[in-house]
């Protein structure tokens, strides 16, 4: 499936078509570049978070994962003790699975650790692919790539958690390390 023009005569990637919070999503945020270690941070963690779940329910509980984890600043998750963990996991506000709480405060300890080297911006950059991609359907977007692979391999090696080869392309996708929009789509080359 390629792009759909939507009720405003713009085409877009299927799934960012219709009005609301998806369609917002698509038009600002997902392939743009961010800049920061709270970004990043925020980015690998929502990720983390959605992997089995719709993106729609990440976006919507958004603000709560913002709060809960104050900010995404590394220092403050990585202080994060087993009684923060267990509040966390009553907060409805949330997604509450055990494994991906604990993911979050490792990733948060490995990406303290990463400032004596390259911290987790440029480590995540450097594997962004010499030729990118350019889908013109659903059907070619990748979701691996020997980038994400060689990505998610590396941030385990570091002490990184929830970090597969799937979810690092979704995470490369979403901060536009690879442009993830069809051909045709009106995002399609301009979010980097």
């Amino acid at each position: 499936m390629g792009p759909e023009t939507g009720d405003d005569g713009i085409a877009r990637c299927p799934w960012g078509a219709a009005p609301g919070a998806m369609r917002d999503y698509h038009d600002t945020e997902w392939g743009v570049r961010v800049h920061g270690e709270a970004a990043y941070l925020e980015r690998l963690t929502l990720e983390a978070f959605q992997s089995g779940l719709a993106w729609s329910t990440i976006l919507h509980k958004r603000p709560a994962f913002r709060e809960v984890f104050l900010g995404f600043d590394a220092d403050a998750v990585s202080a994060f003790t087993v009684d923060d963990q267990a509040r966390l996991m009553q907060d409805t506000r949330i997604v509450r699975n055990r494994r991906k709480i604990q993911a979050a405060v490792a990733n948060a300890r490995a990406t303290v650790a990463l400032r004596a080297q390259e911290g987790l911006e440029s480590l995540v950059l450097g594997f962004a692919p010499d030729v990118p991609p350019a889908p013109v359907t659903t059907e070619q977007l990748a979701t691996t790539s020997d980038g994400s692979t060689a990505l998610a391999r590396e941030l385990k090696r570091r002490g990184f958690a929830f970090v597969g080869p799937t979810t690092m392309q979704a995470l490369m996708q979403a901060l536009g390390v690879v442009d993830p929009h069809l051909v045709g789509c009106h995002r399609h080359g301009v979010a980097r």
